[in-house]
C-alpha cells in the first residue's frame, strides 16, 4: 500500500515531505527538535490508528505516536509520525472516580472535568501536556507523594497493537502488557485512549514565590526546613531562574498542597519569614488552575531541558547548586521527591520506585545561538556533582543522549524487552527513547 492509498483510507489527514502543512504537523512542541519524518498522518480515530499500523507493518516502516509532540528527541527520519491529537474525547464518571479520556486529551481539560466533580487527576505542572504520554512514561504529579506515579492511577488502555489489532488492556486481560504499559513508554503499542482513577480535591492551595537572588541561600534553608518536616499532601519546588539578558538570577518556591487550603496556608507561612519577595501568587488554586502555579508557556517553545535524580546534597553539591552561575541556563530546579513516589507498590507498573530524595531539573532556551553554550552549561553542572547523581531518572524525564535503559534497573529493563519482542518482534512501533535502545 502507498501512501496515497493510505490516505485514501483514512478519516484524518496525511501529509507528506514538501506539501502544504507538512512542516507544522511534524514540528514537536519543542521547537529547537527537528522530525524529518516519512509522513504525518493525522488520525481521525481509532480506525485510522489501526490502519495507519497496518500499513506500516506491511511497508517496513516504524510508527511513533505523538499525541502533542511534548517528550520529542527527533532521530525519526524513516518513521511515519502519528498524531493523535484528535482523539481528545474526556468523560468523567464521579461516583467510580474515574476518568475516561481518548489519547489526545490535554491534562488542562482532564482537570477542568474532574474539578467540577471535587476530583483531581495526578497531573503535572503543565495543562497542555497530553495525558497519554505523560502516563506512559509514568508522570510525576504535584500529588505523587501523595499517591504515586501517575501510570500506576490507570485501570485501563484502549490500544492498537503492532499488527494493527484493537485491545483492551487491563490487569486482567493481560498482565504483562498492562504492567509494561504503565511506566515503560510508548514502545508496545499504541494508547488510543485510557482510563485512570481520580482522587478527592477538597481543595488545593499554593502558588510561587520570588525574591531576588542575594536571598538564595536563605530561601533553600527554608526548602530545607519546610520538606523535612513535609506531609505527603504537600510539594515544594526550590528553583533559581535567569532570564536570558537578564544580569542576575531570582529565586523561588514553587508549592502545591491537596487539603484543605487553610492548613496549606499554614503550612507555607513561614515563607512569610522572607522579606522582600518580588511577587506571591500564594492562595487557594482550583483544580482546573492547576497549571498555574509555574505559569509555563502554553505555545512550543524552543528549549534543551536536562534532569538527574540527586542522591545527597552535600557542602559541595550547594555550592555548584546555589552560587555558581544560572546563565546561560533559564532554571535550576531542584524537586522535592520522596512520600509515595519512593514506596514500593502493590500492583505498580513498571515505574520503579524512586529512592532519591531529589529531582534536579535544568532548562535552557534552544535557540541557535544559545543551544551550545546551554548544553555546555549543563555539562558542567552534571559534572561538578559527580557522585551525588545517581545516574538514573524517570522514564518521563528523559532527554535526548538518554535511551530507556537510564529509567530502569537490569530486571526491570530485561522484563520490557521480553515484552517487546514478543508483542512487536519486527520493532514496527517505536517511542521517543525504545526500550530495545
Amino acid at each position: 500500500m502507498s501512501f496515497e492509498d493510505l490516505r485514501a483510507a483514512l478519516s484524518g489527514r496525511v501529509l507528506l515531505p514538501g506539501e502544504e502543512g507538512f512542516e507544522a504537523a511534524a514540528q514537536p512542541w519543542n521547537t529547537a527538535v527537528r522530525q524529518p519524518v516519512a509522513a504525518v498522518v493525522e488520525a481521525a480515530d481509532a480506525a485510522d490508528v489501526a490502519a495507519v499500523v497496518q500499513h506500516a507493518a506491511a511497508a517496513g516502516v516504524q510508527v511513533v505516536a505523538q499525541p502533542t509532540g511534548h517528550g520529542a528527541t527527533g532521530g525519526l527520519d524513516t518513521a511515519i509520525l502519528l498524531r493523535t491529537g484528535r482523539l481528545n474525547q474526556i468523560h468523567v464518571d464521579p461516583e467510580q472516580r474515574l476518568a475516561r479520556v481518548g489519547s489526545g486529551a490535554q491534562w488542562g481539560a482532564v482537570q477542568a472535568a474532574a474539578g467540577a466533580h471535587g476530583l483531581t487527576g495526578l497531573a503535572g505542572s503543565s495543562p497542555v501536556v497530553g495525558v497519554t504520554g505523560y502516563t506512559l512514561g509514568g508522570g510525576q504529579s504535584w500529588f505523587g507523594r501523595k499517591y504515586g506515579w501517575a501510570s500506576d492511577a490507570v485501570r485501563a488502555f484502549e490500544i492498537v497493537d503492532a499488527t494493527g489489532t484493537p485491545a483492551r488492556v487491563t490487569a486482567e486481560s493481560d498482565p504483562e502488557l498492562f504492567w509494561a504499559l504503565r511506566g515503560g513508554g510508548g514502545d508496545f503499542a499504541i494508547v488510543t485512549g485510557l482510563e485512570f482513577e481520580l482522587f478527592p480535591a477538597p481543595g488545593i492551595y499554593g502558588g510561587r514565590v520570588m525574591w531576588p537572588g542575594a536571598k538564595t541561600a536563605e530561601v533553600f534553608a527554608l526548602f530545607q526546613r519546610i520538606t523535612a518536616a513535609a506531609p505527603d499532601e504537600l510539594t515544594v519546588w526550590f528553583q533559581r531562574f535567569q532570564p536570558p539578558g537578564a544580569p542576575a538570577a531570582l529565586v523561588g518556591l514553587d508549592c502545591a498542597y491537596l487539603g484543605d487550603p487553610e492548613t496549606g496556608r499554614e503550612l507555607l507561612a513561614a515563607l512569610d519569614e522572607i522579606d522582600g519577595a518580588i511577587s506571591d501568587t500564594r492562595g487557594t488554586v482550583a483544580v482546573a488552575d492547576l497549571g498555574t502555579i509555574t505559569a509555563e508557556p502554553t505555545d512550543p517553545s524552543p528549549g534543551v531541558s536536562h534532569a538527574e535524580l540527586l542522591t545527597r546534597l552535600d557542602a559541595e553539591a550547594l555550592r555548584v547548586l546555589l552560587e555558581d552561575p544560572v546563565a546561560p541556563l533559564m532554571t535550576v530546579q531542584i524537586r522535592h521527591l520522596g512520600g509515595a513516589l519512593a514506596r514500593p507498590r502493590a500492583n505498580g507498573g513498571a515505574c520503579v520506585p524512586v529512592a532519591e530524595p531529589y529531582l534536579l531539573y535544568l532548562l535552557g532556551l534552544g535557540l541557535p545561538d544559545l543551544i551550545e553554550p546551554v548544553r555546555a552549561r549543563r555539562a558542567e553542572l552534571v559534572a561538578a556533582l559527580d557522585g551525588r547523581i545517581s545516574g538514573r531518572k524517570p522514564y518521563t524525564f528523559l532527554g535526548g543522549a538518554d535511551t530507556a535503559a537510564a529509567a530502569f534497573d537490569a530486571e526491570t529493563l530485561a522484563r520490557l524487552r521480553e515484552i517487546k519482542q514478543a508483542r512487536d518482534p519486527k520493532s514496527v512501533l517505536r517511542a521517543n527513547f525504545p526500550v530495545l535502545g
